[in-house]
């Protein structure tokens, strides 16, 4: 059998119309092989389409600008030139005349393209967005490649092109960042009282993670990541996300606490809100999440104090070679420890490592590593004295359900750096690569990458990604 497509542009009155023949399609109805349209003639039929489409609306624009908007008057051709525009469904060179302007009034220039004004960019703003989205969440080799695989683009599309253009778009979301303040908090608090009841508690954990460094190969980029855990919503119907991820590079961002300020506006966050910050307790940290909210709480994440407190354990087993008796003992002191700061007793805690470093120095001839255990137990000791104000008693935040915490971070940090800078991609990254990339990757995953568009775009029809939470 035989398939003849055929397309039909109709004037915008409805009184003139055009009909091309696009494809004439030979299919076997024998086999299922060659049933419906397979993807080279999908490929070929929309890149057709697009080329006949786009070059009615570009030469109905263009006609529209042959005449002066004043007098009338047809405007004479300077020069005839093309210009290359990239969409979703191919590369395409169009018609670009260079007109003079009409005589009827003054203008700044002799001359001007009208086609400049309606081709403000090189590149159709969803094939931008299809490039960031995926580029986001996979390699930009990977992301060519499948788009390739499924889209009549042009062949050269390549790497660079994909990486240029997904950058660009980050440097425009960092571009429309508010300016960075010191404190966020707002207005009287007298005033803060008369707010409606908020939502519910907010929660926002933030850790580290590692990228390798290009500048310098032998070290590694630190990359700070968050998120931020609505509790509960009371309308369900209201728009408003109940988590949302967050990162940047310690060293580049100079908007870190606006971007933390960000994340917490879109959540609604109220001025009475209950918020519960949690973190490593690093100096970094510590300044990032102060002054956003005359409600919130900072607690010294529960996890990395009790992974500092497992390597002084394992120190301990090391000892028990050395002598089982007072090995043992001071094991049984580092469990104790341990009961005291889930407790919050700073002081027994305080009391107990210094019992352990005098016990420790009977070692001083007889364990390898003794200065590394001395080591280990001194910071572990100014760790503690840093942060004896954010530790809280956490065996009865545990028993009333309150965070205590970060292991909901640790999956971001995984989600967010590690599944696309440091897993299967091992590569190096620069800086601002890294920054940047990591703000469409966490829009993509926020479900907010087609929002952004909109915004840019107005007339723009969006589908966002389902949840990759």
């Amino acid at each position: 059998m035989r398939v003849k497509l055929q397309l039909v542009l109709c004037s915008d009155d409805g009184h003139e119309e055009t009909v091309t023949d696009i494809v004439t399609l030979k299919k076997d109805h024998q086999r299922i092989a060659p049933l419906g349209l397979t993807l080279a003639e999908a490929k070929q039929l929309l890149k057709t389409i697009q080329h006949r489409v786009l070059q009615r609306q570009v030469d109905t624009f263009l006609d529209a600008c042959s005449t002066c908007k004043d007098c009338g008057t047809p405007l004479k051709v300077k020069g005839y030139h093309t210009r290359s525009f990239r969409t979703l469904f191919g590369t395409f060179k169009l018609s670009s005349p260079r007109l003079f302007h009409c005589d009827c009034r003054r203008h700044k220039t002799t001359s001007f393209r009208p086609l400049s004004s309606l081709l403000t960019e090189s590149v159709a703003p969803e094939l931008l967005l299809m490039e960031t989205k995926w580029s986001s969440l996979v390699s930009y080799g990977m992301t060519v490649d499948a788009l390739k695989d499924f889209l009549p683009l042009d062949v050269t599309l390549d790497v660079k092109t994909v990486r240029h253009d997904t950058l660009k778009v980050a440097e425009r979301c960092e571009a429309e960042l508010g300016e960075e303040q010191w404190s966020f908090i707002e207005g009287c608090p007298r005033d803060w009282g008369t707010l409606p009841i908020p939502d519910g508690p907010i929660t926002v954990g933030i850790d580290g993670g590692y990228v390798r460094d290009w500048e310098a190969n032998k070290h590694n980029v630190e990359v700070i990541v968050g998120k931020s855990t609505l509790a509960f919503r009371r309308d369900e119907e209201e728009d408003i996300p109940s988590s949302k991820r967050f990162g940047f590079v310690q060293t580049l961002d100079p908007k870190p606490k606006r971007r933390l300020f960000e994340v917490l506006t879109s959540q609604r966050i109220q001025l009475n809100q209950q918020i519960t910050f949690l973190s490593d307790g690093s100096d970094t940290v510590r300044e990032l999440q102060l002054y956003m909210s005359p409600e919130a709480e900072h607690i010294l994440d529960w996890f990395h104090l009790s992974m500092k407190l497992t390597v002084l354990d394992q120190y301990g087993k090391g000892l028990v070679h050395c002598d089982a008796v007072l090995g043992e003992e001071i094991r049984a002191k580092i469990e104790r420890l341990k009961w005291s700061l889930w407790h919050g007793n700073l002081y027994k805690a305080l009391y107990k490592i210094d019992d352990i470093e005098s016990l420790i120095y009977s070692f001083e001839e007889t364990y390898p590593k003794f200065k590394r255990l001395l080591k280990a137990v001194e910071e572990f000791r100014t760790y503690i004295v840093n942060n004896g104000h954010l530790i809280p008693n956490y065996g009865e935040r545990y028993r009333n359900g309150e965070a205590i915490a970060t292991g909901f971070v640790e999956s971001t940090v995984n989600q967010v750096v590690s599944k696309r800078f440091c897993k299967k991609q091992q590569m190096q990254w620069s800086k601002r690569g890294a920054h940047l990339l990591l703000q469409t990757r966490v829009k993509t995953l926020n479900r907010e990458l087609g929002a952004v568009f909109k915004g840019w775009y107005p007339d723009m029809k969006v589908e966002e990604l389902p949840d990759a939470a």
